[in-house]
Formats: C-alpha cells, sequence, structure tokens
C-alpha cells in the first residue's frame, strides 16, 4: 500500500504541481516542524521497511523484531503526519 501511495503522490504532483502553506503565525511553525519530520523520516523508512521485511522474509526473526522496534512506531509516525499535513495545507486552508 505505501507502494502504490508513493506513486500516486509522485504522479498526482508531477501533474499538478506543489501548493505553498497559506498559514501565518505559530501554525506555520507548527505544520513545517510537522512537514520536516515527516519528509525526513520517510526518507528514513523505506530502508528500515525493507530490511525488516527482508529478514521477516528469511525467518531471521530475532534480527528481524530489533529492527521492526523501530520501524512499525517510526512508520505509523510517518503515516498520521501525512494526513496531518494534507489536512492543514488542504482542509484547514481550503483553496479560495
Amino acid at each position: 500500500m505505501s507502494t502504490l501511495f508513493l506513486t500516486s503522490y509522485v504522479i498526482y504532483h508531477a501533474n499538478t504541481g506543489s501548493r505553498p502553506f497559506p498559514g501565518a503565525g505559530p501554525v506555520r511553525y507548527v505544520y513545517f516542524s510537522i512537514l520536516i519530520s515527516h519528509v525526513l523520516l520517510a526518507i528514513t523508512i523505506v530502508p528500515l521497511a525493507l530490511v525488516t521485511a527482508r529478514r521477516g522474509l528469511r525467518a531471521q526473526y530475532d534480527r528481524h523484531v530489533k529492527i521492526a522496534r523501530w520501524t512499525l512506531p517510526l512508520w505509523l509516525y510517518v503515516s498520521v503526519t501525512g494526513v496531518v499535513v494534507y489536512w492543514m495545507l488542504y482542509r484547514l486552508y481550503p483553496a479560495p
């Protein structure tokens, strides 16, 4: 599902471009804090997820569990903050 989402996200933004955040004041700092942490951890989660899946599929369960303890919470954070970023950009400040 993550791969499908990433593919659709890239195709969508390649065709429509990006939108600047229209909020001002403290909410702008909140938005960019969430966005920056989301992007950095989204980049980090790709190799973590691949290594975690590989270890699980190869039945290296002791090594799988060690990395999965980090992978799952980070992946959940990236998933939730992605929705929050979308909500703040497109719903909190809808296009005029």
